[in-house]
């Protein structure tokens, strides 16, 4: 688990980006990115789920940050990024579905940035594997500035536990945090 002050580990994410050069029904290429590309010289929210397309991700979390992008912008926010243990074919997929325009999706296939940040579960009992618990994230220029687990973090666990990680508290964070510095 990850805590205020410490910096995200440097993985390598294996992306797919929209590249017209390509022409065709399928104009997309592969793209590294990495940690640093994605966080260096930005105030970002972070937040990650077990999987796209599931139940909860897919009616509040993932809809109440594009919602609230504005609001988030507001309070200084570069940009809001939704990270799962899912592919890049997945998670582009998802975000289509979903007609999210404000949030990046970042695909941890492997899973290797959520292992390193500890918060890689099995989710066995649901047959998803390995996945990511639910948490949030703001992080300043690759250093985490505050950090919203979901109580309960364990292998297999029953339930999927949600509000933590919601945008609702890390608005209520961030507004927070911007009335004791006025």
């Amino acid at each position: 688990m990850m805590f205020a002050g410490q910096k995200l580990p440097n993985v390598t994410f294996r992306t797919r980006v929209r590249d017209e050069s390509i022409g065709g029904d399928n104009p997309f290429r592969w793209q590294d990115m990495s940690t640093e590309d994605y966080f260096a010289g930005k105030r970002v929210i972070l937040f990650s789920l077990p999987g796209a397309f599931t139940p909860t991700c897919s009616t509040f979390q993932l809809p109440g940050f594009e919602k609230g992008a504005d609001d988030f912008a507001a309070q200084g926010i570069d940009e809001i990024y939704c990270m799962s243990v899912n592919d890049s074919f997945v998670m582009n997929k998802w975000a289509e579905a979903q007609g999210i325009k404000n949030v990046k999706v970042i695909p941890d296939g492997s899973g290797e940035f959520t292992r390193k940040v500890g918060m890689l579960v099995d989710k066995d009992n649901l047959g998803f594997g390995m996945r990511s618990w639910r948490y949030a994230a703001i992080v300043n220029n690759g250093v985490v500035e505050a950090w919203f687990e979901e109580p309960g973090r364990d292998d297999n666990h029953p339930e999927d536990p949600y509000g933590e990680s919601s945008p609702e508290n890390l608005m209520k964070y961030l507004t927070t945090a911007a009335e004791a510095v006025a």
